[in-house]
């Protein structure tokens, strides 16, 4: 099937020169990495119909115009429900970047399973530009992870900070994750009580890295692997492999548009083990109680 882009010449990154067509086509050609990452996941999409310079917003409800092939899951919200698409194949990719979606943010849990993620995720968010900090911050929290029994993987966002993702075998609800994702949290803050906080309120932040575990809940999205992000670089979010960490040339936006295919063509996916390395959370909440 091939999807038809709209205006193709439209510029989405004015300051990288970057077009929707090309938008588009990067993520036709991403797919055979990303969707391993995202397939079946509810998404809500960040949209900038005139471009990342301009106005855009979160659209989760599927609109009735978009073709019967895009995957569909009504979940409950408060109030009522709520349509959102669901990521499925290279095609429902392409169509959401027409539809002037740049980042197509994903629910850690399936759409079969709606309220048992298979993920956790830790966003790891500086106060202040000190991306070396936020690498040790990140081995720091993998390190402990590892303690209680879970397999880390990092990713840079493509923003300023990283992501630590977590796979999770599917049993404990939502609630229950974020209660283990914010100990975990805790933990580390009172470890290193210089450095990070659980704090959200970023006047009592002053310059530590904010332990954000808020994405662990119910209708809560996260940036997904190889997703591009609204920022004039076009910047992609790129998992690593976890000795990156100690690279000083790394920042959180290395990866863009430009240069995404030279790594994957060197380096391959160095998450696609991610689903083997699924672990419940009994043992490691046991573990945890023990600190």
């Amino acid at each position: 099937m091939k999807v038809e882009i709209s205006h193709p010449g439209k510029l989405m990154f004015p300051a990288a020169g970057v077009t929707k067509g090309q938008l588009a086509s990067y993520y036709e050609r991403v797919a055979p990495w990303m969707l391993p990452h995202v397939k079946g996941r509810p998404i809500s999409m960040q949209r900038f119909p005139e471009g990342v310079d301009g106005y855009g917003f979160f659209h989760k409800d599927v609109p009735e115009h978009f073709p019967a092939w895009v995957r569909r899951v009504e979940v409950a919200k408060r109030g009522g429900r709520v349509t959102h698409a669901v990521a499925a194949n290279p095609e429902t990719l392409v169509y959401l970047a027409n539809q002037n979606c740049v980042t197509p943010h994903v629910w850690l849990s399936r759409s079969d399973r709606l309220r048992q993620p298979d993920r956790l995720v830790f966003d790891l968010d500086p106060s202040v530009h000190d991306f070396p900090a936020v690498r040790r911050a990140a081995r720091a929290l993998g390190g402990l992870l590892r303690e209680l029994g879970l397999e880390p993987y990092a990713m840079t966002t493509g923003s300023r900070g990283l992501h630590l993702w977590v796979p999770l075998r599917r049993g404990p609800d939502f609630s229950e994750v974020r209660e283990f994702a914010r100990d975990v949290g805790l933990v580390m803050a009172a470890r290193h009580p210089d450095e990070l906080t659980m704090e959200a309120r970023k006047a009592k932040r002053g310059d530590r890295i904010l332990i954000d575990v808020n994405r662990n809940a119910y209708a809560q999205t996260a940036v997904p692997p190889y997703a591009v992000r609204p920022r004039p670089t076009a910047p992609v979010a790129m998992p690593l492999d976890w000795e990156e960490l100690s690279d000083s040339r790394l920042r959180a936006d290395r990866w863009t548009l430009a240069n995404a295919f030279r790594r994957l063509a060197a380096k391959g996916d160095p998450w696609s083990d991610m689903g083997r390395r699924a672990k419940g959370l009994a043992e490691p909440r046991r573990r945890l109680r023990a600190r």
